[in-house]
């Protein structure tokens, strides 16, 4: 007989959780409408400190995460590396096709 997995709801989450939610950006004032993926300002990639795993609005830390850098794959930019000016947490997240490019060419590449 199969071993059964027993869900423990005292054990945290690993998996996204899909939040579409819309957001005035805190840095620049931008009105951003989310789809449920979007975890930044499109205009000054500022980010929110709001996530443990990402969705699920259980970090109560709330600083903001300024984009420091930009990871690249395959030469190309993939991900904005943010840092949390309240608690220092580095937070790494993809690149929407609605980011300001001059924006993400402003930033320290990887």
């Amino acid at each position: 007989m199969g071993q059964r997995f027993l869900y423990n709801k005292d054990m945290p989450r690993k998996n996204f959780i899909r939040q579409p939610e819309d957001f005035i950006c805190e840095n620049c004032g931008t009105p951003v409408q989310g789809d449920g993926y979007t975890n930044h300002c499109p205009k000054c990639l500022f980010s929110k400190h709001v996530d443990n795993v990402p969705g699920d609005r259980a970090n109560l830390c709330g600083g903001l995460m300024e984009p420091v850098s930009v990871q690249l794959k395959g030469g190309l930019p993939d991900k904005i590396v943010h840092q949390c000016l309240k608690c220092g947490h580095i937070h790494k997240n993809k690149i929407s096709p609605q980011d300001n490019q001059t924006s993400l060419l402003n930033l320290h590449h990887e």
